[in-house]
């Protein structure tokens, strides 16, 4: 098939560069099967009319013919499944497009609301963190997510762990520690949950932050095997090894440090992005040299960009001979990102580790053993992005056309999913030299974003420092946008193709995955069936409302 839409490929990219999308336009039929009626009066209106459930009760078949239409949209990749928008939710908002928002929390603070109910401001601080230790769990991990307080936040502190503290100006230095039956120490941590998260709240004065979550160390004894730190910058970063990982080989964390305190996007920098992404960058070119027996950075020494760049010439080199490219054992990046923290007061955790503002990522090898007792194949191992070149090249071997080329072209040439010729119809947020930021035909959360490389580049290792660069840039740009937009936990990770993978189409793409407040997930998104209050070109049109504002912020900054 060479044009138009392939329904047996399930994906919304024709071959000729259009979005195809489905409507459902409801109207039908139901048998009444009810065997009787249950009229009950359920209150009263102000003037005293009685309101009841008489139109639970229809008498005989009921027909449904609804005016609002369901649109249906394959996402592009069909591994993600498909996005369901109501047209009646969608066009409410597209009158509106400014309004998608999440409006800001509201001061929350039992200290002073306990103080005023008591009828006076001052209070009592040793009775309240009395009062606060004998709340019931449930009302302390709310209070620990929720308040705004610096005071509420140091009596859920203290209550949480045992801290040690400095004689002179009174503060925290540091926890108490305990002794493990093994002989070593450990925090002595009360409450688990809620130290995590009263220490998570952006709210908690930041030496109590420092001494619970952040200071080298404090999590555990991960090794610090890398760190960005630069004369003049007020960047700082570490990265750790994990080596207690699920990632096999281990994965590593790029964490802000203990004395560049990051926990909210209006705090981030495209400095902070840089920094933890050139660890990144550092990190898959010096496991690849060594690999490909090139000459490593001396010990206990950073890669200057020049001379990350040089060394990644130096890998693409190699690679294009077979003999090393076939011989690598890792052959896949992963990179990934959860930001933002809370904990429901029932102690289910919604989002997040740790760290508010960090950075995973690992290689991948190509294969594994496999677990058989006779003789077997290797057993290919996992990468998100191999998802995409799959069907990368299922797509070009159905259709004969390369699926980046289409896609692209159908991305600046979209038409509104409700043909309203006078409303935005642009997918595009932000372009870059060299990348695109775009909201998703197919959005697989409401407000999903994607970065993309508008070049044949499929993983970091064939972007050079100017497109690296954009790609930080990118990275920073979406986060600030959803966060302007009030977004406070989203998720974020890399699809790449594979290092051996000589396939000049796939490009490299960052999907940015907000968790909404009343999007939670159920089983519908189990099922790969994203629903979705709103059209795409709407939300592009609401990030680009704000581009100004972030864009300003950008210019005003150092460089990075």
């Amino acid at each position: 098939m060479k044009s138009g839409a392939d329904l047996t490929m399930r994906t919304c990219v024709a071959p000729d560069g259009r979005f195809i999308c489905a409507v459902h336009r409801p109207s039908y039929q139901v048998e009444n099967l009810r065997e009787s009626d249950e009229v009950i009066r359920l209150g009263e209106l102000d003037d005293g009319t009685a309101q009841d459930n008489r139109a639970n009760y229809p008498q005989g078949r009921v027909v449904v013919s609804q005016d609002q239409a369901i649109f249906e949209i394959a996402n592009p990749f069909p591994f993600k499944g498909a996005t369901y928008i109501g047209s009646q939710w969608a066009a409410a908002r597209a009158r509106n497009p400014a309004a998608i928002r999440i409006p800001q929390a509201g001061n929350t603070s039992l200290f002073e609301s306990l103080s005023a109910w008591h009828g006076s401001k001052s209070g009592d601080p040793q009775a309240f963190r009395r009062l606060v230790a004998d709340l019931p769990k449930p009302l302390k991990l709310a209070l620990a997510s929720s308040s705004n307080d610096p005071l509420d936040l140091v009596c859920l502190a203290q209550i949480s762990a045992d801290f040690r503290w400095d004689a002179v100006t009174g503060g925290p230095m540091g926890l108490r520690f305990e002794r493990t039956p093994d002989g070593t120490g450990r925090p002595a941590i009360h409450d688990h949950e809620l130290f995590e998260a009263v220490a998570n709240n952006p709210h908690l004065p930041d030496a109590y932050k420092r001494v619970m979550v952040l200071m080298p160390g404090i999590q555990g004894a991960s090794p610090i095997t890398a760190e960005w730190r630069q004369p003049g910058h007020p960047s700082h970063v570490f990265e750790y090894l994990r080596c207690n990982s699920y990632i096999p080989w281990g994965h590593y964390a790029a964490n802000m440090a203990h004395d560049a305190v990051r926990y909210t996007t209006a705090q981030l920098t495209l400095a902070d992005i840089a920094a933890m992404r050139h660890l990144y960058y550092q990190r898959t070119v010096t496991c690849l040299a060594r690999e490909l027996d090139l000459s490593l950075p001396p010990q206990g020494q950073m890669l200057s960009v020049q001379h990350l760049e040089t060394l990644r010439q130096q890998i693409c080199t190699a690679l294009k001979n077979p003999a090393p490219r076939h011989s690598l054992t890792f052959t896949a990046t992963l990179w990934g990102w959860n930001f933002g923290f809370d904990y429901a007061p029932s102690g289910y955790r919604l989002h997040a580790s740790h760290q508010q503002v960090h950075q995973q990522y690992a290689m991948i090898p190509s294969k594994a053993e496999p677990l058989s007792e006779a003789p077997a194949e290797p057993v290919p191992a996992y990468a998100a992005g191999d998802l995409i070149a799959d069907f990368s090249a299922r797509y070009r071997r159905h259709t004969g056309q390369a699926f980046f080329e289409a896609y692209l072209k159908a991305i600046f040439a979209n038409q509104r999913l409700d043909r309203v010729a006078d409303r935005p119809a642009s997918l595009v947020v932000w372009q870059g030299k060299g990348v695109i930021l775009f909201v998703p035909k197919a959005q697989t959360s409401q407000w999903e974003l994607q970065l993309m490389t508008a070049a044949p580049v499929g993983h970091v290792l064939e972007a050079d420092t100017h497109l690296r660069g954009e790609l930080d840039k990118g990275i920073w740009v979406a986060m600030r946008l959803l966060g302007v937009l009030g977004a406070r936990m989203i998720t974020v990770f890399e699809y790449a193709k594979r290092l051996d993978n000589p396939d000049t189409d796939q490009r490299l793409i960052y999907a940015f995955l907000p968790r909404l407040p009343e999007s939670p997930g159920a089983f519908s998104e189990a099922q790969l069936r994203w629903i979705n209050g709103h059209f795409p070109e709407d939300f592009a049109a609401a990030c680009r409302l704000k581009l100004d504002t972030v864009m300003a912020e950008l210019e005003s900054a150092e460089p990075a």
